[in-house]
């Protein structure tokens, strides 16, 4: 199969609005892509974001030395 530049005349782009997404594309995305284990487990994300937060609080706790391991 060979790419190429052209259009497909199924491609219908009349009702399109041009620079809809323009502001939020300038400010950057934050999409990130899960691994099919990873996603199996965190299925949404809330799921990903309780654990990263919990991640981060780990870290900085082991970085200022108040971590106790038991």
């Amino acid at each position: 199969m060979k790419t190429s530049d052209k259009m497909l005349p199924e491609y219908d782009f009349s009702k399109g609005i041009r620079g809809k997404h323009h502001e939020a594309y300038k400010r950057g995305t934050n999409v990130v892509l899960l691994e099919t284990d990873v996603a199996e487990v965190f299925k949404d994300s809330e799921s990903v974001n309780h654990a990263l937060r919990l991640l981060m609080d780990i870290a900085k706790k082991e970085a200022s030395g108040k971590l106790i391991l038991r």
